[in-house]
């Protein structure tokens, strides 16, 4: 058994995961078999691409923010005693001018170097933690389209047990809203039409690149990862707080989420920050993110997404076992 710490630092949070893994590599070569148990998870929204699209540099209280919550994970992760320890970082460091001094800084507070994936890596590792528990479940077929909605990209992986097709874009909650419903620094109150067509069609262009590498209408179950994503099945399950058990492996159908997307874009910022499952830094974000879901499962044709609370954390978890 190894103790192991895993970071995923994305554009909008930054998440922990501590587990005890036992693991050995397989015969095929395709990873780590055995079992992950969860010791602590837990994410802090730190808006590290705060402005990246539009200036191309990590915001230093953006970076102060993130430094601040890695000096909380690295607390924890002395209190649990972890052996080895992963730091991801995606797509906003990616982009960043100044990612060395965000390299740094992480390094000087963790002691371990955040790994600039690409975006292909990052779908691998939501892959392997989105379905590693799939593979057995009945009722699901195969292939499964992971979609993990981030902050500042989408990745879209394709696969049976093993990945077939992987494409990240350059679509997010982060992005989109900053790209298209922020007006002279403020999140437009609630969106125009003209806007959110404007958005849709970003993310139109964005699903065509991703059909160039990834065969989306190959998919026969949807899987679904991250904030964007957890809440709007939070919304749909009518949860009046936000419940892990609830919402993993839960099934939201077409329906609910065109609904929860036309609501999301047609409120206001206190409307959406009076639900009582809204994390505080999602209000402003998840009109856009609900509407990549959207989006997608129209592509598609999916009748329901397959909510997963195991995701890009769980792989990173498992690689470093």
């Amino acid at each position: 058994m190894t103790r192991v710490a895993g970071i995923d630092c994305g554009t909008n949070s930054i998440r922990l995961l501590v587990a005890d893994c036992t693991a050995s590599d397989s015969a095929s070569g395709a990873g780590p078999t055995g079992e992950l148990t969860e010791l602590d998870r837990r994410m802090i929204i730190v808006r590290l691409g705060q402005g990246v699209d539009k200036t191309g540099r990590l915001a230093p209280e953006a970076l102060e923010r993130t430094f601040a919550a890695c000096r909380e994970y690295a607390a924890v992760i002395k209190e649990f005693g972890a052996e080895r320890v992963r730091f991801v970082a995606t797509s906003a460091s990616r982009d960043a001018e100044n990612r060395d001094e965000f390299v740094q800084g992480v390094m000087d507070i963790l002691g371990v170097e955040p790994e600039v994936i690409s975006g292909d890596q990052e779908a691998e590792f939501s892959f392997t933690g989105a379905t590693k528990e799939l593979t057995g479940t009945d009722h699901l077929e195969k292939p499964f389209l992971v979609v993990d909605i981030g902050g500042g990209s989408t990745e879209f992986v394709l696969g049976e047990d093993h990945v077939r097709a992987a494409r990240s874009v350059d679509v997010g909650c982060v992005r989109m809203t900053e790209r298209h419903l922020v007006v002279d620094g403020e999140v437009t109150d609630p969106p125009t039409a003209a806007q959110i067509a404007a958005m849709r069609a970003d993310i139109e262009a964005a699903l065509d690149l991703a059909a160039e590498t990834v065969p989306l209408g190959e998919a026969r179950t949807l899987v679904g990862l991250a904030g964007s994503v957890t809440t709007v099945a939070a919304i749909a399950l009518g949860l009046a707080e936000y419940d892990w058990s609830a919402i993993h492996h839960s099934r939201i159908s077409y329906e609910q989420v065109r609904e929860i997307s036309d609501r999301m874009l047609t409120s206001t910022h206190a409307e959406r920050a009076a639900i009582p499952v809204m994390h505080p830094g999602r209000v402003d974000v998840i009109g856009a993110g609900a509407l990549v879901l959207l989006a997608i499962m129209e592509r598609i044709g999916a009748s329901e997404v397959v909510v997963s609370e195991h995701d890009i954390l769980d792989g990173i978890a498992w690689s470093a076992a």
